[in-house]
């Protein structure tokens, strides 16, 4: 099979390797879609993973054979897998705190090498407990290009439960790729006021119709200034930090009101640093978190909303494209354009 091979030193070639073999308990799936996700572009851009490795793991496909002993699924399913599923045994797991659990931390699906989630190939081995929790079915009429997005708003949909916001709130989310956008989404739902942030123009466009009621450049607005105008002086009462860029933590603390609550969700690597004034955190009483990951719990929630057609999910997939193109994906997903938001492989295609 064909498949896109992480080197090192942000080097990705797609190259020629063995299909994965399977054993009992496990699925063999064919990979019709696999999303870009920002975690695997910092794995790339920054080699924070020792190669060789095959990353992606917002996959779609098609069971194509089963191992001993597997009775849920057969060939022909269509499914999308999490890669990440938690013991629901050890201390995390009893606490809920599942992406600490050190069966979670483990991948469950592999294309070849280290496993690393290998939606970037043609086909995935789907070990026996992923199999067992992590693994839900796509409905006729859904497209594969649309079910990866089940393990993205997962997360989101974590951090929203997380959050809490109540219809009164004034919400910020600072940033409006595909996570901002979902998270745009899901907080609009809970009759929160949404106001949000992007320096890309058709992405506030978009974020209007996807539920926020304010959108601004903050290139060219005092976004705290207008937020405190909103809200009577005070400043947001939650603030998503859905980006990752210099300054923008300072920027949540200046938008938010005391005794507010800063949800971090993009500052994943760690090799990024916070610096900010401990008294906002302290004298100012706010509370500064961060959630990581998709929730077990929330993930027939999460399956029900991407399949269920009420969220404008596919306003959010700007480009397919074939395997043999994903460099020039990752290029776009790191650097992107007016026009870029999601962007998918569709390892089965060839142009």
């Amino acid at each position: 099979m064909h498949a896109a091979v992480y080197r090192g030193l942000s080097v990705v070639s797609v190259e020629e390797v063995p299909t994965p073999g399977i054993g009992p308990g496990e699925l063999l799936v064919r990979v019709e879609a696999c999303g870009i996700c920002n975690t695997d572009l910092k794995k790339i851009e920054y080699n924070l993973l020792e190669p060789p490795r095959i990353f992606g793991h917002e996959t779609a496909g098609v069971v194509v054979a089963s191992g001993a002993g597997v009775t849920q699924f057969r060939p022909g399913d269509r499914v999308v897998a999490f890669h990440h599923i938690p013991c629901l045994e050890c201390f995390y797991c009893r606490r809920k705190v599942y992406a600490q659990c050190p069966v979670y931390k483990k991948v469950g699906i592999t294309a070849g090498f280290e496993p690393a989630g290998g939606g970037f190939a043609q086909y995935v081995r789907v070990m026996d407990w992923i199999v067992e929790r992590g693994v839900e079915r796509i409905p006729d009429g859904v497209s594969f290009e649309r079910a990866t997005l089940v393990e993205p708003l997962n997360t989101c949909l974590k951090a929203v439960v997380q959050c809490d916001p109540q219809p009164e709130d004034f919400v910020l989310i600072l940033g409006q790729g595909p996570i901002g956008l979902m998270f745009t989404m899901l907080v609009r739902r809970s009759g929160a006021r949404v106001g949000v942030t992007d320096a890309i123009g058709p992405r506030l466009d978009l974020a209007l119709r996807c539920g926020a009621e304010f959108a601004w450049n903050p290139g060219a607005i005092d976004v705290a200034a207008e937020v405190r105008r909103l809200t009577g002086g005070r400043g947001a009462d939650l603030v998503i930090v859905a980006a990752s860029a210099p300054g923008i933590v300072d920027q949540a603390m200046a938008c938010s009101r005391p005794g507010s609550r800063i949800l971090l969700f993009a500052q994943t690597s760690a090799t990024e640093r916070i610096e900010t004034s401990g008294a906002d955190v302290c004298v100012g009483e706010r509370t500064l978190f961060g959630c990581y990951s998709a929730s077990v719990d929330l993930q027939k929630e999460s399956a029900d909303l991407v399949f269920g057609g009420d969220l404008p999910l596919e306003e959010l997939i700007s480009h397919r494209l074939p395997l043999v193109k994903i460099r020039s994906g990752i290029d776009l997903a790191l650097h992107p354009g007016p026009k870029s938001l999601k962007i998918i492989v569709q390892p089965q295609r060839w142009s």
